[in-house]
């Protein structure tokens, strides 16, 4: 009845990963789509136990470490949050490569990663960044007007970063911690309306707005689908940036955009085009995480909330 677990704890820019090392689901082979899927089917109160309360918060973004299919790859992941699974997770890889790191399992140089969404590659650079060169990403539609219930039009990008965003540039709100649980209700909001039509299924809002720290080009507030906010800049986030600012040629290839998060840290974004035709950009995000704790939880059955207080 008391099963144990070993995570290890990370955060990247104030952002946190919590990586499950040991005593996780056995998912089998084969693709890692197909194994998220089995992860969802057969064993989605784990993911509840893992970073929902008790022993998490709406925040926490899981990393489960699977055997990779692809044999070159030196892990295979799957992310998970408060609610479901994410294809992909820009923070979370920057902190799963600092996690394999502290374990031993690598060291500074190349790593290729198995994710849902495809195979990315990280660099762990001496001096403890690490780049992370994203799934392609793109703009699906440029400057969709939605009405919002209770805010009225609002205008933003649909485009895929790794996931898919709501982008927005003009949104009259003031960025700021003191503001959280009003962007949080209007970011809400816009998601509701933008996914009632004939869009893809937008799982992120992000805003935009003026920098506060020197030498980047923008502020960001990114609500994520179990609405709590990004402490990071959001790296898939970053990605759907970077293609917006491609298709509008904004920012040229390879030169860097120093994204601020709305706490203050920032991420470092670069592209180079793969299809300019297509609009499809090969990202890179460049962060920095630290490993903060290493946990044995007890997954015990007699405890009512053994696997997690689900909203």
């Amino acid at each position: 009845m008391i099963r144990k677990v070993s995570v290890i704890d990370s955060h990247t820019g104030g952002e946190p990963t919590r990586v499950v090392i040991a005593g996780g689901p056995d998912l089998g082979t084969g693709p890692l789509d197909k194994r998220r899927d089995r992860f969802q089917r057969e064993f989605d109160r784990f993911r509840s136990a893992i970073v929902n309360e008790p022993r998490g918060s709406d925040v926490v973004v899981g990393a489960l470490l699977v055997e990779p299919e692809d044999k070159s790859c030196a892990a295979g992941v799957i992310f998970f949050n408060n609610v479901g699974y994410l294809g992909m997770c820009g923070h979370g890889t920057i902190g799963l490569i600092v996690t394999l790191a502290h374990m031993g399992r690598i060291q500074s140089g190349e790593h290729r990663l198995e994710t849902p969404v495809g195979i990315v590659t990280a660099t762990l650079h001496p001096n403890g960044e690490v780049s992370v060169d994203n799934v392609p990403g793109w703009r699906e539609r440029k400057a969709v007007t939605v009405d919002v219930d209770g805010i009225g039009p609002v205008t933003g990008d649909i485009a895929w970063g790794g996931n898919w965003f709501f982008l927005v540039e003009e949104h009259g709100q003031d960025l700021s911690l003191a503001n959280v649980e009003k962007l949080t209700d209007y970011c809400w909001r816009v998601r509701q309306a933008v996914n009632a039509q004939a869009f893809p299924e937008v799982d992120h809002v992000e805003l935009f707005g003026p920098p506060t720290v020197p030498g980047a080009r923008s502020r960001n507030f990114v609500q994520c689908p179990g609405k709590a906010y990004d402490r990071s800049p959001c790296g898939t986030g970053t990605s759907a940036k970077l293609a917006c600012l491609a298709a509008d040629g904004k920012l040229e290839e390879n030169a860097p955009w120093i994204q601020e998060s709305i706490i203050g840290s920032t991420f470092t974004g670069r592209f180079r085009w793969l299809d300019r035709a297509a609009g499809k950009i090969a990202p890179t995000i460049t962060g920095t995480a630290f490993v903060n704790a290493e946990i044995t939880q007890i997954l015990d059955e007699r405890d009512p909330f053994c696997w997690g207080i689900r909203s």
